[in-house]
């Protein structure tokens, strides 16, 4: 089942992907000779139109192709003026770039649809998460959402506050501030000096998160706000990892690859189906930020291609192009097996 759900989460990003650059090359007047499901060999195709709709065997995202999309392809003269080199630097890049707006977007909704049904955020309260049976706290009648807000005289902001004090006085009865439902009220209890494993001296689970929904007209705002603070986070770690890849120093930050994601997405599913949507909002904005790496085989490097061809009015040697991509290529294959080996070794370890 995790398998399943990690393949369909990884076509998903991949076609909203390619989907950006099929939207934005259609809107460019570019010719979309195919749109493929997954990766080949192609199992059958129809086509619609101009474009081949395939369907491929590798069930592990798709892809576009751009008429005229390599440097060094034959073209058609009757048709020249559709193919992808023959565009304008701007119009180029509005189609490379298409594909990691798409990535955002999905994100961004993802975010927002998760803002609708609630979401944990941070505060400086001590709230029960559950009340263990047959416990002090279930004798006393401590309840679930309850907010445990003094511990004798001492107010209550963090859970390390809480589990320290409980611990101090084990074997003594203690008063306990309680807000339920906007009341206040004191709730009498002793905490355990030996209680049994993973229970805690009260025999309840803690939290300092609370749920917040926002309305269906709040969503996108606080959304995208969100999803702009997590693709800056990216970047931002993103970058101290390459400079500590570049300086022999070791990462401060893990880096998963497929085997690492599905395991992940495995252990979403135990939270249900707004974990997974969330794993999905991450993957997607990551997703975004390194394609935007300017790197060959990626579209960031595609895009400094176009750059380049902008300042000097020259287009670059396909040749060269068709080589950096080739060896982008590989090396991007070559990290990606070694962070699955390293994924492997963690899970197993």
């Amino acid at each position: 089942m995790a398998i399943i759900i990690f393949i369909l989460i990884l076509t998903s990003l991949v076609l909203v992907h390619e989907l950006g650059h099929f939207i934005a090359a259609k809107r460019n007047g570019i010719l979309v000779e195919e749109f493929g499901f997954g990766y080949p060999p192609r199992i059958f195709g129809i086509k619609i139109g101009e474009t081949l709709y395939s369907l491929n065997l590798i069930p592990l995202g798709g892809f576009v192709k751009l008429y005229g999309e390599e440097y060094q392809e034959k073209l058609n003269k009757k048709i020249k003026d559709r193919s992808f080199v023959s565009k304008k630097p701007l119009q180029k890049t509005v189609v490379i770039v298409a594909g990691i707006i798409g990535n955002f977007l999905l994100g961004w909704v993802l975010i927002s649809y998760l803002f609708i049904n609630g979401v944990p955020v941070p505060t400086n309260k001590v709230i029960i998460d559950k009340v263990v049976q047959n416990s002090p706290a279930y004798y006393v009648g401590l309840k679930k959402k309850d907010v445990i807000l003094k511990l004798e005289n001492t107010s209550l902001t963090t859970t390390n506050a809480l589990i320290s004090l409980t611990k101090k006085y084990a074997g003594q009865s203690i008063t306990l501030a309680i807000q339920r439902n906007n009341q206040v009220f004191p709730i009498i209890v002793t905490p355990r000096k030996n209680p049994p494993k993973d229970e805690g001296s009260l025999g309840i689970i803690i939290t300092s998160f609370e749920e917040k929904k926002y309305t269906w007209y709040q969503a996108p705002f606080y959304g995208l706000i969100e999803a702009s603070n997590i693709t800056k986070t990216i970047i931002t770690e993103l970058s101290k990892t390459l400079y500590q890849f570049i300086t022999f120093k070791k990462p401060t930050v893990e880096v998963a690859g497929p085997i690492g994601i599905a395991h992940f997405t495995s252990e979403a599913i135990k939270f249900g189906k707004n974990a997974v949507l969330e794993l999905m909002a991450l993957l997607s904005l990551n997703l975004a930020v390194v394609n935007l790496l300017p790197f060959p085989a990626l579209d960031g490097g595609k895009l400094i291609m176009v750059v380049y061809e902008a300042i000097t009015k020259r287009r670059v040697n396909p040749k060269l192009e068709k080589e950096l991509n080739l060896i982008g290529f590989f090396i991007l294959l070559a990290i990606a097996v070694l962070i699955s080996v390293h994924d492997i070794i963690k899970i197993y370890k």
